[in-house]
């Protein structure tokens, strides 16, 4: 799916601003049919932003249900004989969308676009009402899962089995645009690179008839291979190629009939070797973060500030990648790391597939006894996996900073029906895109004995919590304890290379201890010096991402003061003194 673009032939409009917003019970709005006329008894609410934090009302905040939103759309009268297209960048969790009073489309999945084609009701010049439906809810079949339960007063609650707070709405922009009817519907590239030469190999979704033509040129604007059909290849003799600090993007300009379309081309290749992740031939190391769409206020909304800031804090503090913990980050995100050379493991929402820790989140204890089982996670869930990988892989193929795919964070794989829910999906993922790593990230209760998906994947991410979950408070315990367990996965799957995708504790800023003592400053610290030896020692580790990038919003609970606090930098930014320990030894790292 291409992302809307201006250009001499397509014009955007974003529809981003006050829209009018109501929460409703579930379907109560379907049935008395809102979409009819203007909403009543509405208040204003940004868009982009989630609507929990915006009023100081726990009606809002922890509503669950429908929140419909409601705006004008006029089409600018110059678009008369084009086709125009709605599209949404996300929706948590779901959403349906009308026109006036016709209904335009449905979407399950909160972190990844839709768009549909309105060329036959919108009229350029024309006032439209366009409404929609978000709703928030989480069951055993949605990918995160949950479930919905009745309080004893009548309300509904939901129950997340994932650890950072269920915000909801319009997270992201929606953008009304318009091309040419006969138009490039897609364009995906794979690209290679073997010093000096680079290849850019591109197949052309188009819609209608035309001829078709290819121009690749470098930074400077410069032709350096052409091409014509729908498919091909792009040979550059001697490339500059896109890699870990160095965001060098080409452009490739697709004419196809009156229709134009860039799209930015890093040339570079990633490969897993003799337990090593080489990208462009050489081997990296990955420092840098598990991280959270999360600020105060605007909840998950995507902000410009926030991310030019973060990229900043990221380049200060010496890291070169980042997981997007746990579900696709706005497309924003992954331009900017594009053009900066940031390192992204892309990951779908598949977090909290895990009965040992929903009981603990959830705080219940009347779950499914079976974790994989048409009472929880189904068939009917996997179903929707699989889609939210589909659209994951459609949306981010083409861009050169995602080097891996994950499709999941710390689901249980020791129940029966692990293998057969997973392994499927592992294969579709490869099958999708043969060119990337695929991995799924292991919980810290599931040994190498019991995984059992391991042997299917390329990368082996694992999130450990020695000093924290277990032998808390006991940093030598914990340093021999991390050690032997990472040991065990390298006799067990000797030649798979190992990045630990969490590590960390909670901590307090601002409280501190002559003794390291857990929550203060200097425990923060001297666990994460802990784990750097650890990981020194071993050669099959290739990468360490500490676990948070800054402190995040999460449900109530005794474990979470005000949320979760294993945050590098607090919510708002500020370091800890683990962030300039962190800093001293990412600053121009290589393995020893």
């Amino acid at each position: 799916m291409l992302k809307p673009v201006d250009n001499a032939v397509r014009e955007t409009r974003k529809l981003d601003g006050l829209w009018q917003f109501k929460i409703a019970p579930t379907g109560l709005g379907q049935a008395q049919k809102w979409y009819q006329q203007a909403l009543s008894d509405a208040r204003e609410v940004p868009v982009p932003s989630s609507f929990n934090d915006l009023f100081p009302e726990l009606a809002v905040r922890d509503h669950v249900g429908d929140a419909w939103y409601q705006t004008t759309l006029r089409a600018p009268n110059g678009w008369s004989g084009q086709r125009i297209v709605l599209r949404f960048d996300s929706a948590t969790h779901r959403a349906t969308v009308w026109l006036d009073e016709r209904e335009l489309v449905s979407h399950e999945g909160g972190y990844t676009p839709f768009e549909v084609d309105v060329s036959d009701w919108v009229k350029p010049g024309q006032a439209h009402r366009l409404t929609v439906c978000v709703n928030n809810e989480l069951h055993w079949h949605t990918i995160p899962p949950g479930r919905v339960v009745n309080t004893a007063d009548g309300r509904k609650s939901q129950q997340v089995f994932h650890d950072f707070f269920n915000y909801a709405g319009l997270h992201r922009s929606v953008w009304l645009y318009a091309t040419p009817h006969a138009h490039i519907a897609d364009i995906s590239v794979q690209t290679s690179y073997s010093a000096p030469a680079g290849t850019v190999d591109y197949r052309l979704e188009l819609q209608g008839e035309g001829s078709v033509r290819v121009v690749l040129r470098d930074a400077h604007g410069e032709v350096v291979a052409n091409a014509e059909g729908p498919q091909g290849q792009l040979k550059v003799d001697t490339a500059h190629a896109w890699g870990p600090g160095q965001g060098y993007l080409y452009s490739m300009e697709v004419e196809f009939g009156s229709d134009r379309y860039s799209l930015p081309v890093g040339i570079r290749s990633v490969e897993v070797r003799e337990g090593q992740f080489l990208i462009n031939g050489q081997p990296f190391y990955f420092t840098g973060f598990g991280m959270h769409e999360d600020t105060a206020i605007r909840g998950k909304a995507h902000d410009p500030a926030t991310m030019v800031h973060d990229f900043a804090l990221l380049g200060w503090i010496g890291a070169n990648s980042f997981r997007t913990s746990h579900y696709p980050y706005a497309e924003e995100v992954l331009e900017y790391a594009d053009r900066h050379g940031i390192v992204v493991i892309d990951e779908t929402a598949a977090v909290g597939m895990n009965m040992e820790i929903a009981r603990k989140l959830a705080g219940s204890k009347d779950l499914p006894d079976e974790l994989y089982s048409e009472q929880a996670i189904s068939k009917a869930t996997q179903a929707t996996h699989l889609q939210a990988i589909r659209e994951l892989i459609a949306r981010d193929k083409n861009h050169p900073c995602v080097v891996m795919w994950s499709i999941g964070n710390e689901p249980d794989l020791r129940p029966a029906g692990s293998r057969e829910y997973f392994a499927p999906l592992v294969e579709a993922t490869k099958a999708l895109d043969p060119t990337r790593p695929v991995t799924l990230v292991n919980v810290m209760m599931v040994g190498p004995e019991e995984d059992t998906v391991a042997d299917l994947l390329d990368v082996l991410c694992l999130n450990r919590y020695w000093g924290w979950y277990a032998e808390g408070g006991d940093l030598q315990s914990a340093e021999l304890a991390l050690e032997q367990d990472l040991r065990s996965w390298v006799d067990k799957y000797p030649g798979k290379p190992i990045v630990i995708t969490e590590y960390g504790a909670d901590t307090m800023p601002g409280l501190h201890s002559i003794l390291p003592s857990m929550w203060s400053e200097e425990y923060q610290r001297d666990l994460l010096t802990m784990h750097g030896r650890v990981f020194d020692r071993l050669p099959a580790v290739v990468g360490e991402q500490v676990w948070n990038f800054a402190d995040f919003a999460t449900s109530q609970g005794i474990m979470r003061v005000g949320g979760n606090r294993k945050g590098v930098f607090t919510r708002d930014r500020q370091p800890k003194a683990a962030a300039h320990v962190l800093r001293q030894r990412w600053t121009g790292f290589q393995k020893p």
